[in-house]
C-alpha cells in the first residue's frame, strides 16, 4: 500500500454571502472532482429555483433548504486530493444562526482559508469567526479576497481591504506577516486552481497552491490520551461500543482506561479489547482518528457523550470549578456574575455559573484594561471564574490546549468563545 499522505482540515469561514460555498464548488469543479454534467445539473437547478450564479455553491450546499434560502446551513465535508496533503474541506455557515454548527468546525479545523468578499469588506461575522479560530487555536490561516470581478480586479481596492482585514487579524493576536492574502473570483475561477491573467499585478499563490504551503500540523501524540465520546452504541455480538475522536495521546488493544465523569463521577475502569476505524480492525489509534472501540468490563448505562477516556496512569481532568479567558461574541444585553449558560467543552454540554470576572484583558498584548469589571460585552476578553453544575472534564491550554477550549451558548447563540486557564481539581 502507498503511504498515505498527511491529512489536513481545511474550513472556510466568513461573513454570510461573500463567497465561500462558491470558491469550494469552484475549486472542485476546476480541479475535476466534480464532472460537466454534475455542475450543468446544479446550473439547471440554480435557475430553476431563480439563484442564478449559485451553481457552484450547490456543489456544497446539498441540502434542499440551503438551495432555497441560498445560505450554508450545515457543515459539507469533502475530500480532496494534492501533491502534499489529503485534505478534509470543511464548508462552514457564516449566517449566524448556524454559528453553532461553524465552533464544530472550527474545533475540527487545522487552518482555514478566511473569505473576505472585496465588495463588502471586513463585516459582523468576519470579525466573528477570525476571533473563534484564534480561540481555537487554529493559528494557520490564509484570507481570500473574493468576488475581485465584481470590483473590475482593482488593485487599489484589493490593497483597501487587504488593510483592513490584517488591522482586524493583528488585533486579535494573529502573526499577520505569515498570513497570505490572495485577490479571487469564486465565481469567474480566478487564483482559485489556476492563475488569474486579469490580476498580473499580483504574484503570491493561487487558493489551490496555497493549500500545499500550510505547514503539516502536529499530531499530539506525546500527550496524555484524551478521547472525549460522542456516542455509545450497543452492538448484537461485540457489546457496547463508544465513539469518538482521538483528541491527543495514543490508544492501543490491551490499554488500561478510565472513562470519566460516568457513574456519579466516579469514573469507570476496563480494558480495550477492541478498536475500530472505518470498519476496519485496527491495533492503535491517534491523534484524528474518529474510532470506534469496545472495553472489556463497561456496560451502556456506565458511560454516555461528553465523557472522556484517558489511562488508569493520566486521569481525565475533572474539574470543580475553572479560571478562562473568554471572548465575548453575540450577548442581547451584558454578560454578569451569577450568569448560567450551558458551555460546549469537547463533546459534553454542562450548564456552568460565572462566579467572578476578574479582569478585562487586551487578547494581543494580554495587558489588563480593568480590574473586577461589573460586566461584559460584546468584543470584551476578559478573565473570568466558573463553575460547573456537574462535574465536568476539562484540561488547562498550556497542559492540553486541545481539551481546555469551549463556546458559551445561550438561547440559540453563541455568546461566548474561551479557553481553561487554571482549575480547582476534583478528587476522584
Amino acid at each position: 500500500m502507498a503511504k498515505q499522505k498527511p491529512h489536513l482540515n481545511i474550513i472556510f469561514v466568513g461573513h454570510v454571502d461573500h463567497g465561500k460555498s462558491t470558491t469550494v464548488g469552484r475549486l472542485l469543479y476546476d480541479t475535476k472532482n466534480i464532472d460537466d454534467q454534475t455542475l450543468r445539473k446544479l446550473k439547471e437547478k440554480a435557475q430553476e429555483l431563480g439563484k442564478v450564479g449559485f451553481e457552484f455553491a450547490f456543489v456544497m450546499d446539498q441540502l434542499k433548504e440551503e438551495r432555497e434560502r441560498g445560505v450554508t446551513i450545515d457543515l459539507a465535508h469533502k475530500k480532496f486530493i494534492t501533491n502534499k496533503y489529503e485534505i478534509t474541506i470543511i464548508d462552514a455557515p457564516g449566517h449566524k444562526d448556524f454559528i453553532k454548527n461553524m465552533i464544530t468546525g472550527a474545533s475540527q479545523a487545522d487552518v482555514a482559508i478566511l473569505v473576505v468578499a472585496a465588495t463588502d469588506g471586513v463585516m459582523a461575522q468576519t470579525q466573528e469567526h477570525a476571533r473563534l479560530l484564534k480561540v481555537y487555536g487554529v493559528n494557520q490561516i490564509a484570507v481570500l479576497i473574493n468576488k475581485m470581478d465584481a470590483v473590475n480586479y482593482d488593485q487599489k481596492k484589493f490593497d483597501h481591504i487587504k488593510n483592513d482585514v490584517y488591522n482586524l487579524l493583528k488585533s486579535i493576536g494573529y502573526n499577520v506577516n505569515e498570513i497570505p492574502f490572495i485577490p479571487a473570483s469564486g465565481f469567474k475561477g480566478d487564483n482559485i486552481a489556476t492563475k488569474s491573467s486579469n490580476m498580473t499585478w499580483y504574484n503570491g499563490p493561487t487558493l489551490l497552491e496555497q493549500f500545499d504551503h500550510f505547514k503539516e500540523p502536529e499530531k499530539p501524540i506525546s500527550l496524555p490520551l484524551r478521547l472525549p465520546i460522542q456516542d455509545v452504541y450497543n452492538i448484537t455480538g461485540i457489546g457496547v461500543v463508544p465513539v469518538g475522536r482521538v483528541e491527543t495521546g495514543v490508544m492501543k488493544i490491551n490499554d488500561k482506561v478510565i472513562i470519566v465523569p460516568a457513574r456519579e463521577g466516579k469514573g469507570v475502569t476496563g480494558e480495550v479489547k477492541t478498536i475500530e476505524m472505518h470498519h476496519e480492525q485496527i491495533q492503535e489509534a491517534i491523534p484524528g482518528d474518529n474510532i470506534g472501540f469496545n472495553i472489556r468490563g463497561i456496560g451502556k448505562k456506565d458511560i454516555a457523550r461528553g465523557d472522556v477516556v484517558g489511562h488508569t496512569d493520566n486521569v481525565p481532568t475533572l474539574a470543580t470549578e475553572f479560571t478562562a479567558q473568554i471572548v465575548v461574541i453575540n450577548h442581547p444585553t451584558v454578560l454578569t456574575i451569577g450568569y448560567t449558560p450551558v458551555f460546549h467543552i469537547h463533546t459534553a454540554q454542562v450548564a456552568c455559573q460565572i462566579t467572578k470576572i476578574l479582569r478585562k484583558i487586551n487578547p494581543a498584548s494580554g495587558e489588563v484594561l480593568q480590574e473586577n469589571p461589573d460586566m461584559l460585552k460584546n468584543g470584551d476578553v476578559a478573565i473570568v471564574q466558573i463553575k460547573p453544575t456537574k462535574p465536568l472534564v476539562i484540561e488547562k491550554q498550556k497542559d492540553i490546549p486541545h481539551m481546555a477550549r469551549f463556546a458559551v451558548r445561550d438561547a440559540g447563540n453563541t455568546v461566548a468563545a474561551g479557553m481553561c486557564i487554571d482549575l480547582v481539581k476534583k478528587q476522584i
